[in-house]
């Protein structure tokens, strides 16, 4: 989400649950006012129907209370001793539909809300809650449930903008760790033409060659920081000439006679071509590979890598090895940051990888079925 973009979101939330108490409790205010000048009216007639003398005040008083009953949107329903209703008000019926049927089936909801009256010459009321009495249940549970949502929106925005500002310090430390490597890399370089120059023997000019190796993958290395914190980039990029640059970087560095690892890569018709950042998907690359050098350290074997077109775009890039593999009980958390099967482990690499992927290229990284060892798949779109 852009910068600014929860806050936003989330006063708009408060300013519309702050509207809605205001308009809610106005409107409850009016209703009982309304109530009150009715009830006052009411109890006016009665009075009055009291002090008058003639024969029908009484009757005229009992008709008006009735009609302030009524008036107060009370649903109402009269049954005789034998339960057959007799009386009825404010109760939304059907014409289409049989009156005495729905008026029996109303009867046991207003039962389920109110216990009714009874009475040994009318038979018994049957009432139930006005309007008011229901938004009155409704309305606060709504304003509450708003409430915690909008607590739970705020906890999440600060924890996500102290996330993202440590993120930004990382980033920004991990980039000037690469300004800062640049001299000294400078330097090597001219130091290791220097040797090459004057090296005295072929022994000499190969270990300069893997010297040069080296400062070259340094210098990547240096260049990942750099892209710590930027937008991801979208370059055009052979998967498959990256497979094979990083299987013959570690070729000549893994074991080679006690426990020796052999790294090879499949063959492919052609190039495999993907659209992502080439830096990057190097560095994830080599976190798998790294990680299966270690599966295999003390007992030796073999490392696939293989980079595959895939029918509907995109490529697979897979790196297996035939070591012991991966606990079942342990496959569930190897891409959390910070655990790690290893007593020396950061915990790091394959939650990085699968943020370089997943984050900066769209993909998905995934530990795959295997019969034996372990086999992890880049799938880029």
């Amino acid at each position: 989400m852009r910068r600014g973009a929860p806050e936003v979101i989330v006063g708009i939330l408060l300013v519309v649950l702050l509207a809605s108490y205001v308009v809610y409790t106005r409107r409850v205010v009016r209703d009982l006012r309304v109530e009150a000048q009715r009830s006052s009216r009411t109890y006016a007639r009665v009075l009055r129907a009291q002090t008058d003398t003639s024969a029908d005040a009484g009757t005229e008083a009992l008709f008006d209370l009735t009609q302030s009953i009524t008036a107060q949107g009370v649903p109402i329903v009269v049954t005789d001793v034998t339960g057959r209703p007799t009386y009825h008000a404010n109760l939304p019926l059907d014409s289409t539909q049989d009156e005495q049927a729905q008026l029996r089936r109303f009867v046991r909801e207003l039962d389920a809300q109110n216990t009714p009256v009874a009475d040994s010459l009318v038979g018994k009321i049957h009432f139930g809650n006005t309007p008011l009495m229901k938004w009155l249940r409704i309305i606060p549970a709504l304003q509450a449930l708003s409430a915690f949502i909008l607590l739970i929106a705020g906890i999440f925005i600060v924890r996500t903008r102290s996330n993202a500002e440590r993120e930004r310090v990382w980033a920004g430390m991990a980039r000037e760790s690469a300004h800062q490597l640049g001299t000294p890399l400078s330097s090597l370089a001219g130091w290791i033409e220097l040797l090459e120059d004057r090296a005295p023997d072929e022994g000499t000019r190969k270990a300069v060659g893997h010297m040069r190796a080296d400062l070259e993958r340094l210098d990547r290395v240096a260049h990942r920081f750099e892209r710590m914190g930027r937008e991801p980039r979208r370059d055009s990029v052979d998967a498959g000439e990256l497979v094979d640059r990083i299987a013959a970087y570690f070729r000549p560095r893994v074991p080679k006679l006690a426990h020796a690892v052999r790294i090879d890569v499949d063959p492919r018709a052609g190039s495999v071509d993907v659209h992502g950042d080439a830096v990057l998907l190097e560095w994830a690359l080599e976190v798998l590979v790294k990680n299966s050098i270690d599966a295999l350290a003390g007992r030796g074997g073999t490392i696939r890598l293989a980079a595959t077109p895939r029918p509907e775009g995109g490529a697979c890039l897979r790196v297996a090895d035939d070591g012991p593999g991966i606990a079942r009980e342990l496959r569930g958390r190897i891409f959390e940051p910070g655990f790690s099967t290893k007593s020396s482990g950061w915990g790091i690499g394959l939650s990085l990888a699968r943020r370089i992927v997943e984050e900066n290229h769209g993909g998905t990284l995934q530990l795959a079925a295997a019969d034996r060892g372990a086999t992890f798949e880049i799938i880029l779109p």
